[in-house]
């Protein structure tokens, strides 16, 4: 059977204009990325949870 290359790919979540997605890298690890309009940022794991604590702390804040 051969070994597939390609990442398994999930939206997380999508709007209008943004969409999250993860990618199931083939060596095991997972990428997480932001499309804004035509910014994409790409996190490893750790960083994700890091950016997921800070939205927290923002709509946590007293608006």
């Amino acid at each position: 059977m051969e070994e597939s290359y390609e990442p398994k790919t999930t939206t997380i979540a999508e709007t209008e204009a943004y969409l999250a997605w993860k990618a199931e890298e083939p060596d095991g690890e997972t990428t997480y990325h932001l499309e804004l309009n035509n910014v994409t940022l790409h996190f490893f794991k750790e960083e994700w949870k890091e950016f997921l604590d800070l939205v927290d702390l923002i709509l946590d804040e007293d608006l």
